[in-house]
């Protein structure tokens, strides 16, 4: 079982309160907390307005944040779920995680999907094509991705993106280039896109989503001749941990209390549903590796984790690594 952290970064209201001049030392503090930890990587998001509605809160960059934690960190791997194929070129894209990758010293995983939120889209410029562009685009953006880091150059045509002899060099340092994960669960593109070219896939994190998304894509695997064994199947997972039920209240109310006011009622019961109780991540530290068991048990084997309350309160990472962490490695 490996184990990745979110840093705190904005996108979901989990800066508020912090002076901009201090954002950045926060999301480092937690960085370097995960590579003094049990955490193989650590993590952002590729958003530019926040959630669970826009407001001006900050968002900090996912490609900025990587190059910086890139520079500033020496073990922990650096990724983001997930990069929007459609906010960056994916040549340019491709150079651009080419040259994190050796600024980390070949520490990049590749996170990329094909994007959602409409909002954010149509406040930067780029309209907001039909699901089925929006996968097309996913799977030509990966083929010249993949292409780059392989061989340094790239020739391509598409519908949505062409390249003519585009170079990337120097090369990533990982060998065969830059891991991919596809993130997203659509069962007749997103999938098989995953099946033919990921090497990890991040999907539906409950165990009945989970084991019928890894059904989906072990029949694409099937189908082009993939080994299935080959793709690691991870899930993301909100955490919200306390010693007993009690603590566990008291986060959630936290958490509601510092949104109060910044987005609608709505909105605000939307984001407390995501730490509902019967939710795999939510619960006491006993309750919460119950709960995972048996996703571990159907192959979900790399958590990604979030605590929505990082930037103030490292307590549930810590029961978390405590706690959690040796009982689901020990399975």
């Amino acid at each position: 079982m490996r184990f990745g952290l979110f840093v705190p970064q904005g996108w979901r209201l989990d800066l508020v309160g912090v002076d901009p001049a201090d954002q950045w030392a926060t999301v480092l503090s937690v960085a370097r907390r995960a590579e003094a930890g049990p955490w193989e990587s650590v993590w952002v998001y590729d958003h530019f307005h926040t959630v669970p509605e826009p407001t001006q809160e900050a968002t900090h960059e996912a490609w900025t944040l990587m190059a910086a934690l890139a520079a500033a960190t020496e073990r922990v791997r650096l990724g983001q779920m997930c990069t929007c194929v459609a906010y960056r070129n994916p040549a340019y894209l491709a150079k651009v995680a080419a040259t994190v990758d050796i600024v980390s010293g070949g520490r990049v995983e590749m996170g990329i999907g094909a994007g959602w939120y409409e909002h954010e889209w149509r406040a930067y410029g780029y309209g907001f094509p039909s699901a089925g562009d929006r996968l097309r685009a996913l799977d030509e953006g990966v083929r010249i991705m993949t292409e780059l880091w392989r061989t340094g150059t790239s020739t391509f045509s598409g519908t949505h993106y062409d390249t003519a002899g585009a170079l990337c060099r120097p090369l990533p340092l990982q060998e065969g280039g830059i891991p991919l994960w596809v993130a997203g669960g659509g069962e007749r593109k997103t999938l098989r896109i995953a099946a033919e070219l990921a090497q990890y896939t991040n999907f539906d994190g409950t165990l009945e989503g989970f084991t019928h998304k890894s059904q989906v894509l072990e029949q694409h695997c099937r189908d082009l001749g993939r080994d299935y064994g080959e793709i690691v199947r991870s899930a993301n997972y909100n955490i919200v941990l306390g010693r007993d039920e009690a603590e566990v209240r008291d986060r959630i109310a936290a958490r509601r209390a510092r949104l109060e006011g910044l987005v609608s009622p709505a909105a605000l019961e939307r984001e407390v549903a995501s730490a509902a109780p019967h939710l795999p991540g939510v619960g006491t530290p006993e309750q919460v590796v119950e709960k995972l068991r048996p996703l571990v048990a159907a192959g979900m084997t790399y958590a990604i984790t979030y605590f929505p309350e990082a930037a103030y309160d490292t307590s549930g990472i810590e029961l978390f690594e405590r706690e959690v962490v040796p009982a689901l490695r020990s399975l």
